[in-house]
């Protein structure tokens, strides 16, 4: 026997309302959340180092694209005032036929000089879920983001083939919803290799027997690691000043075109916010509203028979308060399933499109209850403006 008081006429369809109106506000405010995510790692990796190319282009990509950064170069940035370390690295595409534009969301392998510390300090450490990281001295061994390993169903013990060399996986990345997610960390020395394979006209200079390039000077960038005290700009603009022949990137400069390029981005975060409000809002007030209309006739009798408007309110609110709740949460799990099943079918590709924060279920349940609550006060106000008589008549 169903409790009538408990489930009010119309309580599976304001139930229902609600789930929907939550649910979509939860699904618009996940990919938002995952979008801003993305955008404050971007934020946060070249705000914590210096990026150091070779002139001119070759076959690099990301943060540190540019043609060769030889070894004496480094050398001579390293003797700086100011520096901390210099990490040689090699950064290439996986896919050499996809554009770099977007370097952002591309797979990238990075090869890392792994007898320097890692100079970046908002990301010495990548958070390793399973196995370990690499170590200086490892060949053929590859670190995966969570999403590249994903994407291809790779485990700590899988084998990955990268150009004509297998690797074997020995790590795989915790999640951190920014670049590593989609990238694979390699020694430097195992990074020229492919480098050279992908590069004939590269391959043949080293092969030419002319003694002028060395392995050490196969790199496509550096990042450097700045003393206890130094200002990364400051520094940067002295390394521009002091060694010829390279290009730097300035760590203030850098994160504010990244925002200035991303200001479409942050637009689109406040419409979808601002639509994920307005459909909400608009479900879960006009559902609870028409509930409480529904119960004209019931509310016309109580008053009849002696109901203060106060009582009347307070078992409203209480309804009003549990059948939020009971939406909400089918709402939050609903949601959930809708974004389980949309990644599902996007996640061979390595993508994650939303991220379901404490901070935005907290948000949509206080939304939610709010906002029932609001809609139930305004629904009982108008109603006690109607005689008992009248409520009577117009609910029979």
């Amino acid at each position: 026997m169903i409790n009538r008081s408990l489930f009010p006429r119309g309580y599976l369809f304001t139930l229902f309302g609600i789930a929907v109106g939550v649910a979509g506000l939860l699904a618009l405010g996940a990919m938002a959340e995952r979008i801003t995510r993305f955008i404050q790692g971007g934020d946060r990796f070249v705000l914590g180092q210096i990026s150091v190319a070779g002139e001119g282009i070759g076959m690099g990509t990301g943060f540190t694209a540019g043609g060769l950064l030889p070894r004496f170069k480094i050398q001579e940035i390293a003797r700086v005032p100011g520096v901390a370390a210099v990490q040689a690295q090699v950064m290439l595409p996986l896919n050499t036929t996809q554009s770099h534009f977007l370097t952002l969301t591309q797979e990238l392998v990075l090869g890392l000089d792994l007898t320097v510390p890692t100079p970046n300090r908002h990301y010495g450490e990548l958070p390793v879920r399973a196995g370990r990281f690499l170590r200086d001295g490892d060949r053929g061994a590859i670190v995966v983001g969570t999403d590249f390993a994903a994407a291809r169903g790779l485990r700590v013990g899988g084998t990955l083939r990268l150009g004509e060399k297998d690797f074997s996986v020995v790590g795989v990345l915790d999640k951190t919803l920014t670049a590593p997610d989609r990238m694979a960390f390699v020694t430097i020395e195992d990074a020229r290799g492919m480098w050279l394979q992908r590069d004939p006209m590269l391959g043949r200079a080293f092969g030419g027997g002319t003694g002028t390039l060395a392995p050490e000077d196969l790199n496509t960038g550096a990042a450097v690691a700045w003393q206890p005290g130094v200002k990364p700009d400051e520094l940067a603009n002295r390394i521009k000043a002091t060694v010829s022949g390279i290009n730097v990137t300035i760590p203030g400069e850098l994160s504010r075109l990244l925002q200035t390029s991303t200001a479409f981005f942050s637009s689109l975060l406040l419409g979808i916010g601002s639509l994920g409000l307005l459909i909400g809002g608009l479900s879960l007030s006009n559902v609870v509203t028409a509930a409480m209309f529904e119960r004209i006739r019931d509310f016309g009798i109580k008053r009849a028979l002696g109901a203060t408007d106060l009582q009347l309110l307070r078992e409203v609110l209480g309804e009003a308060l549990a059948v939020s709740i009971g939406g909400s949460g089918v709402g939050v799990v609903l949601a959930w399933v809708i974004g389980w099943g949309i990644e599902r079918h996007v996640i061979h590709e390595g993508q994650q499109l939303f991220v379901f924060s404490s901070r935005l279920l907290l948000f949509a349940l206080a939304f939610s209850l709010l906002l029932g609550m609001l809609a139930a006060t305004y629904a009982t106000l108008r109603i006690t403006r109607i005689s008992p008589a009248e409520a009577i008549r117009r609910g029979a």
